[in-house]
């Protein structure tokens, strides 16, 4: 990648971005101990962005070659041409930042095999079904991604990074006394790096499926929740996703731009004063951050975007261009998925900062409420309303964890919620297993510590 484009360097003009990448994809799935998904895919090729007359023209081609290359920066500068031919007056010439020069420190690749991942997912599931037989149904997956890409602009980017992630998924169901079919999964191991490094034995992660069985038992004995607005302590992955969703997305500039309810909020409270909010761009607290991005695809310095502070709203996500029609200065936050997508204002590592309380302090401080620990799948709008699936949570009575409750929802409005914050754990975790989908997955990292708030819960 770095010597087929050295040599484009110093041709670039005006403002030109050109990028070659890589994406590398491999997935096993066992169900019942039968493979039902084994799939690996490649996918690469070279981009050019221009901005000229005030639009950005964009072309992408699926080779690696000086013809291709060529052929897709002309492509480029006719797209903005043409959409300046068409869309009239020119806007303003997109300011020249300082840019990024970085080289990932990863200089191996050490991806696997299927047959690695199958045997991986092998072993696990042959110890889920000897240990605990009565299980109704059993799920394995591994993964492994990577993404490498190469990015060379005419202001003087020079960025190379290469990006794995690996994971290994469990799912766990089990049959209850009226026949109902109750259901957990969890990330086992899920972290950046090659496959080789994260999943190193599948015995290691013996110890978390026996936890998982346990949980998944408590499930089976649990009851319905108590519909209605009420005292609850939402775990970390469920504050991570409250983060994210409801709150990240609806600051994010370009969504800004789009009329989301952040616009007209900058500057004012919309949180407890406890609260504070950040996208991280590599580090956080002193380590790093699940998914570090030193420099975006534009070729911008990467900085923290501190979003909500001490409860009021302070900034939003930007790349380059939202940065100048706010007046702001650019965060980093402009990332592309496939050699074939422009970049887009994207999330990085999004987290509420934890507090200074104790999570049993939390607890002990509900007097009939639920403690919410494992979620499923969420969803919310630009008005930052929500709704995210609860597929484990416990009752608190008289400041106790009580018995445990089946798959529910919590739903609201995400600024209404986080005014009703009164405690924050001190402590925090990150998740990062999953994928962001905004036009384009992206690999995100969303985390925060234990949070106790008020919110509308489902029933039966």
């Amino acid at each position: 990648m770095q010597d087929l484009l050295t040599a484009y360097k110093p041709k670039l003009s005006g403002h030109t971005e050109l990028r070659v990448q890589r994406n590398m994809n491999r997935n096993v799935s066992l169900v019942a101990g039968n493979i039902v998904g084994n799939s690996f895919t490649e996918q690469q090729g070279v981009s050019a962005r221009v901005y000229d007359g005030g639009y950005w023209g964009f072309a992408s081609g699926a080779d690696y070659n000086e013809r291709n290359i060529d052929s897709v920066l002309a492509a480029a500068v006719r797209n903005a041409k043409f959409l300046t031919s068409r869309l009239g007056a020119e806007k303003p010439a997109i300011n020249i930042l300082p840019s990024g020069k970085f080289s990932t420190k990863v200089t191996r690749d050490n991806d696997v095999t299927q047959k690695t991942l199958i045997d991986f997912a092998r072993e696990i599931d042959a110890y889920i079904v000897a240990k605990y037989p009565k299980l109704a149904s059993r799920v394995v997956s591994t993964r492994s991604d990577a993404t490498e890409k190469y990015l060379v602009t005419s202001d003087g980017a020079d960025v190379y990074s290469l990006m794995p992630r690996s994971a290994t998924v469990i799912q766990l169901s089990a049959e209850t006394d009226d026949g109902a079919v109750v259901e957990i999964y969890d990330y086992l191991a899920g972290d950046a790096g090659f496959f080789s490094e994260v999943c190193t034995d599948p015995k290691l992660l013996f110890g978390k499926i026996d936890a998982l069985y346990e949980l998944i038992m408590r499930k089976r004995e649990g009851v319905y929740a108590d519909a209605g607005v009420r005292d609850v302590i939402l775990d970390s992955k469920l504050a991570g996703i409250l983060a994210h969703e409801a709150i990240g997305h609806t600051t994010e500039a370009d969504l800004v731009l789009g009329g989301s309810v952040a616009g007209p909020n900058l500057g004012k409270p919309v949180a407890s004063e406890i609260v504070t909010l950040v996208d991280f761009a590599n580090t956080a607290l002193g380590l790093d951050c699940p998914q570090p991005i030193f420099v975006d695809d534009e070729g911008t310095v990467a900085r923290d975007a501190t979003i909500i502070e001490n409860g009021v709203l302070r900034g939003f996500m930007h790349n380059r261009e939202t940065a100048q029609r706010f007046g702001h200065e650019p965060t980093g936050n402009a990332r592309a998925y496939l050699f074939s997508d422009e970049p887009l204002v994207r999330m990085r590592n999004t987290a509420i900062l934890p507090g200074t309380d104790k999570l049993a302090d939390m607890i002990a401080s509900v007097d009939d409420g639920y403690y919410l620990t494992h979620t499923g799948n969420g969803q919310a709008d630009l008005t930052s309303e929500f709704m995210f699936g609860v597929n484990m949570g416990y009752e608190i009575k008289n400041g106790k964890i009580g018995r445990a409750i089946r798959d529910t929802t919590i739903s609201g409005v995400a600024f209404d919620l986080l005014k009703t914050v009164t405690m924050l754990s001190d402590e925090m975790t990150w998740e990062s297993g999953g994928m962001c989908g905004k036009k384009q997955p992206i690999a995100v990292g969303m985390g925060g510590p234990s949070v106790k708030c008020r919110v509308n819960i489902g029933g039966r």
